[in-house]
C-alpha cells in the first residue's frame, strides 16, 4: 500500500528481539509508537488518515498523519478529507484503524507480513469490551501478534510521575485529553476505575470553538484559519483565567491590562506598489518611440491625401466634361441625356461641381472662398434638396417618391434650426438674468444671500407640497404622510378629467351606429384626453429646475448651507468607494477569545454539554467510591495530577485549586501538579512499565482471546503496581 508521509522509517528494526514488546500510545490526536525501556517513541503522527487520489494517474494513496502540502497539489482532496479511527475517545472505526497500524509498523522497519513482538496499547478509561475486542481480533488476525496488553493512558503517566516522586500513592489523576476529560482516583497506587469521572469536552472543542469565534470575527480571512494553524494559536495565545467575569470586564472597559493581555497574529501582507517616476533615460526612449509612430502615421496620412486628391481630379474633369457635352446637345435631347447620365437636372450637375471643388480644395488645404452664413445655408439646401424646386413634369416616378421625401426632411429641418434658434434666445436670456444676478450680489452680498435663502424656502415648500398632492391626492392620514387611499383619490383634476371623457366615450360607443370621429371636434376629445396635455407626465418641472440652480448657488456661496434630501426613487444612493487594504486589515486580535475558548473546561454547557466542569468532577469521583472517608479524601486532594495536552494551558492549576477549594470543607488540604511531561508521561509509562519483568504475565495471546471469549476480556484489567 503507498503511503505518503514526511517519516522516516527506521532500520533497526532487526537488531530487537522477538521478545522485546512494542509500546503504543493510541491517543485521539496522536499515535505513538516506539520499543519497550526507551525513553522517547520512534515514530509519532497525527491520528488521521486521508486517501485522495493522483490527478493525473487516478490512483489512490493513503495519506497517513501530518503531510506535506507541496505534495497535496498533485493529488484531489474534494472527496477524502481527513478522517479519524476515534468517535470521541472510543475506537470504532478499525477500517481507519488499521491503516494506522499498517503506517506505523511499517515505520518503525517491520519487513514481514506478521509482528512478532508483544504489543503494550494504551485505551480510554472503562473502554467498551466491543472495542477492546475488536483491536485484539485485529492485532492478532492481520498482524499476528503473540501478546495483547491493555493500559489507560492516564493510568500509566500517573505511574510514571509517582516514580519520578511528583506525586503519592493516594491521590487523583485529572486528564484534560483531546476529545475528553478524566477523573481517575488512586488508592495504594491502583486506579479504581468505580470512582472515575469523563466529561465529553476536550481540546478538540476548544479548538473548534476558537476557529468559529475566529471565523464570524473576520469572516474575509476565513481561509486562513485551517485546523492546524488554530491548534497552534491556541497553545501559543490561550490562557484560564482566574476569574472569568473580572477578566471580561477588563477587556470591556479597555484598560492598559487587556490592551497588555491582547495578542496580534500578522497575517503576510505586501503593501502595494508605488509608482516611482520615470527616468530621463525612459522619458527619451518613449518620446522617439511616439515621434517614430507620429511620423509613420503622418506618411500614411500623406499617402491618403494624394490618392484622395487623385480620384476628387478625376471626378472634377468628369463633371466637367458632362457639362461641356450637356451644353452641345440640343433642348429636346436633354432629358435622355440626363436619364443615361443618371442625373436629373443641369443643376445637379453643378452641385455635385461645387461640392467636389470644395472637397478638392479642403484635400490640398487651400483656404475657403468667402461666403456669408445665408449663402452656404442657401447652398447647402440647394445640395441636399436638388429635386425641390423642379417641375414634377420633368421627374420620373422614383423621383416624385424623393422629392416628397426632400420636402418632408426639409421642413423638420428648417423646425429644428427655428427650435436651436429659440435654444440660443433663451441661453442669451439666461446669461443676462446671471449677469443682473451677480450685479444685485456685488452691490450688497448680505440681503442678496438672505432673498437666496427666503425663494430657496418657498420654492422647497411649493415642490414638496406638490409632491404630496401628487402622491396622495391631498388626502393625509393625520401625520402629513400618505394614508391608504384608493387610485382615484390619488388623480389630480387633469387625469380624473381624462378619466371621465373616456368613460363618457365608451358609454357614448355603445348606443346606436359608432359615428365618432364623422366630424372634426370629434377629434378634439383626443387632444383632451392625449397624455400630452397633463402637466404631471411632462419633462422637469420649472420649479425644480429652478430649485436645483438655487441650490447649486447657495452651496457656492454659503459654506453653512446644507441641501435637503432628495426623496425621488429615481435618483439612486451614491456606492461608498472601497478604500486600499492597510497593513491593520490583516491583523488578526485576540483579545477575550484568549480566555473564552478554554473556559469551556470549566463551563461545558457553553458548547451544548450538559455536564460538570473540570474543577466539578474531582467532587464527583470521590463521592463515587465505594467507602467513605475523610482522610482518604484528604490524601486524594493532596495529591492531585494534571495530565494531558489540554492541562498545559497557563492559569489551569490556580484555578483549578480555587475551584476544589470551593467544594473541599474549609482547611482541607490541596496540591495540583502538573506532568513532568503531560504529552509524552503516557508512553513514557507505558514503557516503563512494558520493560519490567513482570509485563509478560499481564499479557494474553491468541489462544486465551479465543479460548476464553469476550467476558473474559471485559474483566481484563491490568495491575499497575508490579
Amino acid at each position: 500500500m503507498p503511503f505518503i508521509s514526511k517519516i522516516n522509517r527506521q532500520s533497526d528494526y532487526n537488531l530487537f528481539r522477538s521478545a522485546t514488546p512494542l509500546v503504543i500510545d493510541n491517543g485521539a490526536s496522536y499515535f505513538r509508537i516506539g520499543w519497550a525501556g526507551e525513553d522517547d517513541p520512534r515514530v509519532i503522527f497525527r491520528n488521521i488518515v486521508q486517501r485522495p487520489r493522483h490527478k493525473t494517474t487516478g490512483e489512490t494513496v493513503t495519506i497517513v498523519g501530518d503531510h506535506d502540502p507541496a505534495l497535496l497539489k498533485y493529488f484531489d482532496c474534494t472527496r477524502s478529507g481527513p478522517r479519524s479511527a476515534f468517535d470521541s475517545n472510543v475506537v470504532y472505526q478499525f477500517e481507519i484503524m488499521e491503516y494506522i497500524l499498517d503506517f506505523g509498523f511499517d515505520r518503525m522497519g517491520a519487513n514481514g507480513s506478521e509482528i512478532d513482538h508483544p504489543v503494550l496499547i494504551t485505551e480510554c478509561v472503562c473502554n467498551p469490551v466491543q472495542s477492546r475486542s475488536k483491536m485484539g481480533e485485529l492485532l492478532f488476525e492481520t498482524y499476528g501478534v503473540p501478546s495483547i496488553a491493555f493500559g489507560v493512558d492516564a493510568a500509566f503517566s500517573y505511574k510514571y510521575n509517582q516514580l519520578q516522586g511528583i506525586c503519592d500513592r493516594d491521590g487523583l489523576a485529572m486528564c484534560p485529553g483531546f476529545t475528553t476529560t478524566h477523573v481517575i482516583p488512586f488508592i495504594d497506587g491502583e486506579p479504581m476505575y468505580k470512582g472515575c469521572c469523563r466529561t465529553n469536552v476536550g481540546g478538540y472543542h476548544v479548538t473548534n470553538y476558537l476557529k468559529q469565534l475566529l471565523s464570524l470575527k473576520y469572516p474575509y480571512h476565513m481561509g486562513r484559519f485551517t485546523w492546524e494553524k488554530v491548534e497552534d494559536l491556541k497553545m501559543e495565545h490561550c490562557y484560564i483565567a482566574q476569574d472569568y467575569v473580572s477578566e471580561a470586564k477588563l477587556f470591556q472597559r479597555g484598560t492598559k491590562e487587556a490592551e497588555e493581555k491582547t495578542r496580534l497574529w500578522q497575517l503576510p501582507w505586501v503593501p502595494p506598489p508605488t509608482e516611482e517616476p520615470p527616468s530621463e533615460e525612459e522619458i527619451a526612449r518613449k518620446a522617439a518611440i511616439k515621434e517614430k509612430l507620429g511620423q509613420r502615421l503622418r506618411e500614411m496620412a500623406e499617402a491618403k491625401r494624394s490618392s484622395k486628391i487623385n480620384e476628387l481630379e478625376n471626378e472634377l474633369h468628369g463633371l466637367e466634361f458632362l457639362l461641356n457635352q450637356l451644353e452641345q446637345v440640343a433642348e429636346s435631347d436633354v432629358p435622355s441625356f440626363l436619364a443615361e447620365t443618371g442625373y436629373v437636372s443641369r443643376q445637379e450637375i453643378e452641385s455635385a461641381r461645387n461640392r467636389t471643388t470644395q472637397s478638392l480644395r479642403k484635400a490640398k488645404g487651400e483656404p475657403k472662398s468667402e461666403q456669408t452664413e445665408t449663402e452656404k445655408a442657401d447652398s447647402s439646401n440647394n445640395e441636399k434638396y436638388s429635386l425641390v424646386n423642379v417641375a414634377d413634369e420633368m421627374l420620373t416616378p422614383e423621383q416624385l417618391i424623393e422629392k416628397k421625401k426632400q420636402l418632408s426632411i426639409k421642413s423638420m429641418s428648417e423646425g429644428h434650426m427655428r427650435l436651436k434658434q429659440k435654444r440660443q434666445e433663451a441661453e442669451l436670456e439666461r446669461e443676462r438674468k446671471q449677469q443682473l444676478e451677480e450685479e444685485k450680489r456685488l452691490e450688497n452680498p448680505e440681503l442678496y444671500l438672505e432673498q437666496l435663502h427666503a425663494k430657496y424656502k418657498d420654492l422647497s415648500e411649493k415642490v414638496d407640497q406638490r409632491k404630496r398632492l401628487k402622491t396622495n391626492g391631498g388626502h393625509t392620514n393625520g401625520n402629513n404622510l400618505s394614508g391608504g387611499v384608493g387610485r382615484g383619490e390619488r388623480l389630480n383634476a387633469a387625469q380624473r378629467e381624462r378619466m371621465r371623457l373616456l368613460t363618457t366615450a365608451a358609454f357614448d360607443r355603445g348606443k346606436g351606429e359608432d359615428t365618432f370621429g364623422a366630424k372634426d371636434e370629434d377629434w378634439q376629445l383626443y387632444k383632451l384626453m392625449s397624455r400630452d396635455n397633463d402637466d404631471d407626465d411632462e419633462g422637469p418641472d420649472e420649479d425644480d429646475a429652478e430649485l436645483a440652480r438655487i441650490s447649486s448657488r447657495l452651496q457656492d456661496l454659503d459654506p453653512t448651507f446644507v441641501p435637503k434630501l432628495e426623496t425621488s426613487t429615481s435618483q439612486t444612493a451614491e456606492v461608498p468607494r472601497a478604500r486600499p487594504l492597510t497593513k491593520e486589515d490583516f491583523q488578526i486580535v485576540f483579545g477575550v477569545e484568549r480566555f473564552r475558548c478554554p473556559e469551556i473546561l470549566f463551563n461545558p454547557n457553553w458548547v451544548a454539554v450538559d455536564q460538570v466542569g473540570l474543577d466539578e468532577m474531582a467532587g464527583v469521583s470521590m463521592r463515587r467510591l465505594s467507602y467513605k472517608d475523610e482522610s482518604l479524601e484528604s490524601r486524594l486532594t493532596s495529591s492531585i495530577l494534571l495530565t494531558g495536552g489540554s492541562s498545559l494551558f497557563p492559569g489551569i492549576i490556580e484555578r483549578l485549586e480555587a475551584g476544589i477549594r470551593m467544594i473541599r470543607p474549609c482547611g482541607s488540604p490541596i496540591k495540583i501538579v502538573r506532568a513532568l511531561d503531560p504529552v509524552m508521561d503516557a508512553w513514557r509509562g507505558a514503557s516503563a512499565y512494558a520493560s519490567g519483568p513482570q509485563f509478560h504475565t499481564q499479557t494474553f495471546s491468541k489462544m486465551d482471546y479465543y479460548e476464553k471469549g469476550e467476558d473474559w476480556l471485559r474483566s481484563y484489567q491490568l495491575k499497575y503496581s508490579l
